[in-house]
């Protein structure tokens, strides 16, 4: 084992562990029981029919940010990784930072023709985008104080409220229909806050009121960095914890609790600093822990470094990736996961001794310093991590069945919850028809031929 390897040391130490929960978890909580009744026009049973099904995407939601939507120095790069992203993902998180979709006060960039801001696509540019290939959004992050704009800074606390209660009306009227996740807060562990209001001892209570008042339909998230999500003591005094359930009795609605997972380490302190984030009976116990408050957990941004396009390097990211989607996955209270920057390169290093990057129109060049903690290559070609999450979703995550209909025009499949293609061929007749195997749902189907 070479010394880079050893960061995989305790799944190997729990394999047996680890294989049983996943297995069992993926098979009783992923996958759920269906029946397709089939019959004719006068309500008679058609047996010996035959059906194919075939699952076309998953109830449960994988993505990433979309922050670089046409955003690269060439329109072979955008198409590359539009189509990477279409490819794989059915979630994206959209960029709401107030200071850059707000810069200029009462001047929001909304629109496709908005004023480019670098990794800030406008909304409506991400929107279209995701209505073209069936992926669902998700706004971050609606009270993210350490990114209010600057005209706010020394605005007194009733002038904040104010005009975040407009923000979170502007944005209901545009978007609550369109976008079912509302991350209201998220990372409260800043020193210091950008507006006077953060300070205040009602800051998470009342925003996450104020949002409840604006997006009466929709999941409102509550996230936070990866430090408090994972690497405290794993008790109910843990500090994310307790700030969760003392906002909850004060009133605030939190549907959903988000827990980042960036791997922001340096290389030479990466076996050190990650004993607790890749050890996977800590994780199950995390993830157990915050399920007491009977809310779906996210896996909100998810960074797993290969720190070089070394070939050992970037198949270590792929199984660290694979073993990781694989827990969380297998877990019932988990709903979402998403990585957080798709591709090399074009965001922060998170390391104080490199350069913070940031691309350029056709001024970027490939280097050492580049954080690689990317599903693509800074030339957006796919590494082995994007590879192999593909083949959990789109294969060993997947069910297609051929059945055929018994005595009493019945045939019964088990298969993942999600959307499917469905032929059916009886009586020199050919029908095509979608269905959903939803986990809220008896899944019986009649079909009329």
């Amino acid at each position: 084992m070479s010394d880079r390897r050893k960061v995989l040391d305790l799944f190997d130490m729990h394999k047996d562990f680890v294989d049983e929960k996943v297995a069992y978890g993926i098979e009783h909580y992923r996958k759920g029981d269906a029946r397709i009744t089939v019959l004719d026009s006068e309500g008679k049973i058609i047996p010996d029919a035959r059906i194919k099904v075939k699952q076309k995407s998953h109830e449960f939601r994988f993505g990433a940010n979309i922050f670089m939507l046409d955003e690269m120095e060439s329109d072979e790069k955008n198409e590359a990784y539009k189509k990477y992203f279409a490819d794989l993902f059915n979630m994206a998180t959209l960029p709401f930072y107030w200071d850059t979709l707000e810069p200029e006060r009462g001047k929001p960039r909304y629109s496709k023709d908005s004023l480019k801001i670098y990794r800030r696509p406008a909304i409506d540019l991400c929107i279209e985008f995701c209505e073209k290939h069936g992926i669902e959004p998700r706004e971050h992050a609606l009270a993210y104080d350490n990114f209010f704009p600057k005209w706010l800074y020394n605005a007194s606390v009733d002038e904040v409220k104010r005009e975040f209660e407009r923000r979170c009306s502007e944005i209901s009227e545009r978007y609550a229909d369109k976008i079912p996740t509302i991350e209201v807060t998220n990372e409260m562990e800043w020193r210091s806050g950008r507006t006077k209001f953060y300070d205040e001892p009602d800051y998470v209570e009342w925003c996450f009121k104020t949002a409840e008042k604006y997006f009466p339909n929709n999941k409102l998230g509550i996230n936070e960095h990866s430090a408090l999500a994972w690497g405290d003591c794993c008790r109910a005094t843990d500090k994310y914890y307790a700030y969760i359930e003392a906002n909850m009795l004060k009133g605030a609605r939190i549907d959903a609790i988000g827990m980042q997972f960036h791997l922001f380490n340096r290389l030479e302190n990466e076996y050190a600093a990650t004993r607790r984030m890749l050890n996977p009976k800590e994780l199950y116990a995390h993830m157990d822990l915050y399920s007491n408050f009977g809310k779906p957990l996210q896996i909100t941004e998810v960074t797993v470094p290969a720190y070089s396009w070394e070939e050992e390097d970037e198949e270590i990211q792929a199984e660290i990736a694979e073993k990781l989607y694989s827990i969380w996955f297998s877990h019932p209270n988990v709903e979402q996961i998403v990585y957080w920057n798709l591709v090399d390169g074009y965001a922060h290093c998170w390391d104080p001794d490199l350069e913070k990057i940031r691309a350029t129109q056709g001024n970027m060049t490939a280097g050492e310093n580049y954080y690689h903690g990317g599903l693509l290559r800074f030339d957006t070609t796919p590494k082995p991590a994007y590879n192999r999450i593909k083949e959990l979703i789109q294969k060993k995550w997947h069910t297609e069945e051929d059945l055929v209909t018994d005595e009493k025009g019945n045939a019964d499949f088990r298969g993942f919850y999600g959307d499917y293609d469905v032929e059916i061929i009886a009586n020199g007749k050919t029908l095509d028809k979608k269905i959903k195997l939803s986990s809220k749902a008896d899944n019986n189907v009649k079909v009329i031929l």
